[in-house]
């Protein structure tokens, strides 16, 4: 495929050893293994989602760097007391008031990240009830000056963002992507695809499990695998964004059993890109 974009597919998250949705014995082997090393032997780069509940220790984000080739990158979610007050609150009993040194200390968990040119980008994610008002763009201008430094991608998901025209050149005046989405589409839903505001692009595929998006867990809402005419869907949309931009990230969001790695390789098939085939899943004992 021909484009002006250098293109990232990968997922959202590596670690998922627990419950029904396990990734062990569907994408990796049910041997010991390090997880990491053997993702980034498929996929050339990876959306950490550990740092939405807090700043990971350096020195584990250092030994990240040195499990994955030089040309991966790490796009990292931003801490949910910057995005998520209220589940930040629920979570530790505690304001979300923001400080200098709570900038300071996420900002010190991307370093080893940013030393070594693998970080791809910043996620900022909003809650579906963060709306277009007054002191919503005051936030959303807030995160944009405080990690300016960084490619920053910000998830928006309230159709109150994309009714409004003036929202795509408060992104660009800011040099903020403004983070496609792909999920089930509700009467509150952001518009399904969006101005491109930066000079990366952003891709999330979360699914689109209508019946289980709002009463199911943090596993089986996202049990989802796209068909083949979705994946052609979205690969459609990949090549007219990057035809826009110079960078650019899809990350599978779906990931239940490794639905995730598999479309991920599905996307890169179609659109015609270098790609190592999975392993076939192994049977799990018991």
């Amino acid at each position: 495929m021909d484009s002006q974009a250098k293109i990232y597919i990968g997922t959202s998250g590596w670690s998922y050893p627990k419950g029904e949705g396990a990734w062990k014995g569907y994408f990796y082997p049910t041997g010991k293994i390090d997880e990491l090393e053997y993702y980034s032997q498929f996929f050339n780069t990876v959306e950490v989602n550990s740092s939405f509940y807090g700043p990971p220790n350096p020195a584990y984000v250092h030994n990240w760097v040195k499990k994955v080739p030089n040309d991966f990158l790490f796009t990292v979610k931003l801490w949910q007391k910057f995005t998520h007050p209220k589940m930040y609150k629920a979570a530790t009993g505690e304001e979300a008031v923001i400080s200098l040194d709570d900038v300071d200390l996420f900002k010190q968990s991307l370093e080893p990240l940013a030393i070594a040119g693998e970080l791809g980008a910043l996620l900022a994610q909003f809650p579906p009830s963060f709306i277009n008002d007054k002191f919503g763009r005051q936030i959303l201008v807030a995160v944009s000056k405080t990690f300016g430094q960084y490619r920053l991608a910000v998830e928006l998901r309230h159709r109150s963002w994309s009714d409004d025209p003036n929202i795509a050149a408060l992104l660009k005046e800011n040099r903020v992507a403004w983070v496609q989405i792909d999920e089930p589409k509700f009467s509150s839903s952001i518009a399904g695809e969006l101005p491109i505001t930066s000079e990366i692009a952003y891709f999330r595929f979360h699914g689109r499990n209508t019946e289980t998006w709002w009463n199911g867990d943090n596993e089986t809402r996202y049990k989802y695998l796209y068909s083949q005419a979705e994946i052609n869907e979205l690969a459609e949309r990949i090549k007219s964004a990057a035809g826009q931009t110079r960078l650019l990230f899809a990350q599978f969001n779906n990931h239940w059993q490794g639905y995730a790695p598999n479309n991920a390789n599905d996307l890169k098939r179609s659109l015609q890109l270098p790609l190592i085939e999975l392993p076939e899943p192994a049977p799990l004992e018991g």
